[in-house]
């Protein structure tokens, strides 16, 4: 997948796809690890892409002034 089409949704159902191809099949020793570095990078993408996302997240909270904005909290 090129770095132009790859998106989080796309990255993890590649993610999966990896995932199941090694806990299905017997790959060879250089497929297993080819599969494991493309996965690890997957990983790494989706990570960062979650955290940009968790950055952005802000609630919309009613007070009585009406609607303001929170940050979004990691509980």
């Amino acid at each position: 997948m090129s770095k132009k089409e790859q998106n989080f949704e796309k990255s993890l159902l590649r993610l999966e796809e990896i995932v199941s191809a090694m806990e299905n099949a017997d790959p060879d020793l250089d497929k297993a690890l080819e599969l494991f570095a493309e996965g690890s990078e997957l990983v790494k993408f989706c990570s960062d892409k979650l955290n940009e996302a968790k950055k952005k997240i802000e609630i919309l909270v009613k007070d009585s002034k009406g609607v303001k904005k929170e940050e979004f909290k990691d509980e």
